[in-house]
């Protein structure tokens, strides 16, 4: 992720719907932030992810859909200066779905950092995440080879540390445990 793309002024929903179609960026707090191309491990754990959440829901044929970036989540419903594209969306509630994305804070998510936008996942996204309601919210650096699993409790997210070695339960889930050695990274 690199800087933002000009602090003397505020974008709006429309800056963002307007940027090409090419051109990979969110919209935080008025402030447009683009984003890089994601390397071949970013896309290996973003694949692997998104085919263990989806087999997991599609085999207890659950209501809950998963999506994988590009995905257009404007957290706030009243707030027009911040739209996210998080790396994987899970929302349970299909009244959250538009045609643009959704709207509405997801019940999960997962980014998987690059060494270009990693404070950016663990300060601005994840006060922005536990603000808006996000249950769950999963940072993978394949970098560190950790895990980090914040789940919101009441007003607040509990942190586990994990490595991409271990097994770890999903909290919004029951059953759901994904298991990193699977990757083979």
């Amino acid at each position: 992720m690199s800087e933002a793309l000009d602090y003397t002024n505020i974008y709006t929903e429309e800056d963002y719907y307007n940027l090409p179609e090419n051109v990979r960026a969110e919209l935080i707090g008025g402030q447009i932030y683009y984003m890089s191309a994601p390397s071949r491990i970013h896309q290996k754990i973003l694949s692997f992810l998104h085919l263990e959440i989806g087999n997991y829901i599609r085999s207890k044929d659950g209501s809950c859909e998963v999506y994988p970036a590009p995905f257009a989540v404007k957290l706030f419903k009243d707030n027009n200066k911040t739209v996210v594209e998080p790396d994987i969306s899970v929302i349970c509630d299909p009244e959250k779905l538009t045609d643009r994305g959704c709207t509405g804070a997801p019940d999960w998510i997962v980014e998987i950092t690059s060494p270009s936008n990693s404070s950016h996942d663990y300060i601005r996204k994840l006060n922005l995440y536990a603000d808006s309601g996000v249950r769950e919210y999963w940072i993978v650096n394949p970098d560190k080879k950790s895990i980090y699993v914040y789940y919101l409790e009441e007003t607040r997210f509990e942190t586990t540390a994990y490595t991409l070695q271990d097994k770890i339960k999903v909290n919004i889930y029951d059953d759901l445990w994904i298991d990193f050695t699977e990757l083979e990274l």
